[in-house]
């Protein structure tokens, strides 16, 4: 009795964590456990066993991700060796679909936080910073399955948007001033912006991929990417 009050009550302190229901968080640990291979962790290396991600452009940034500190908040930088499923949970929850029952407020607060989650994918350094060399490396990853597109082309797509950004962000410049990187207000101000290709790859592109690899294997094991090891 006291053990089954006990879960119950953890379950209820989860499902204010992260949004989840408790059936969702029932179903989440199912697949935590095959995923981890019945351990109480994920180590990075238990992400080789999903299947097809190895041929996804960004599989690094997708697997860092989960083991990021500022994603899984226990800090501003640095990754963990390894996450409980707490921690799994908390990473999903950025993918959670918005309720119907949301208001605006919480639905663009849901939407900022999965801003700040990509956002942290292209700032790899976690100096709160998008700079044009880690701006690069996304793009040429992203593209590097395109065999039309060159490195150089891929380089060319980066330092247009970065030119794009600095012209949102900043306005007019000096000729000796330097654009020093995108700041989450510039990311969030971009990622609104009407005509900003920021928007496009943001939300088109990044989001798209993480949700699609991410959300679709957790609640559809026979998804056509692929079924779930176990």
């Amino acid at each position: 009795m006291g053990a089954a009050h006990s879960a119950s009550e953890e379950v209820r302190e989860l499902e204010g964590k992260t949004g989840f229901s408790s059936d969702q968080i029932e179903q989440l640990h199912r697949r935590f456990k095959q995923l981890s291979g019945d351990q109480p962790t994920i180590r990075k290396e238990n992400f080789n066993n999903v299947p097809d991600l190895e041929l996804n452009p960004i599989r690094s940034k997708i697997v860092r991700a989960f083991f990021d500190n500022r994603n899984l908040r226990k800090g501003s930088s640095g990754l963990a060796d390894e996450i409980n499923f707490e921690d799994f949970l908390t990473i999903m929850s950025y993918f959670r679909p918005i309720d119907t029952t949301m208001d605006e407020e919480q639905v663009q607060l849901c939407r900022k936080e999965k801003l700040r989650f990509l956002f942290h994918m292209y700032d790899s350094d976690s100096d709160g910073r998008i700079t044009l060399e880690e701006y690069r490396n996304v793009v040429e990853e992203l593209l590097s399955g395109n065999p039309h597109i060159e490195k150089e082309s891929a380089r060319s797509i980066a330092d247009g948007a970065m030119m794009e950004a600095a012209s949102v962000c900043v306005g007019q410049m000096e000729p000796d001033q330097v654009y020093e990187g995108i700041t989450f207000d510039d990311f969030l101000k971009l990622s609104h912006h009407p005509w900003s290709s920021w928007a496009r790859v943001a939300e088109e592109q990044e989001s798209w991929a993480l949700e699609l690899v991410v959300w679709h294997w957790v609640w559809w094991p026979e998804c056509p990417l692929g079924p779930w090891p176990g």
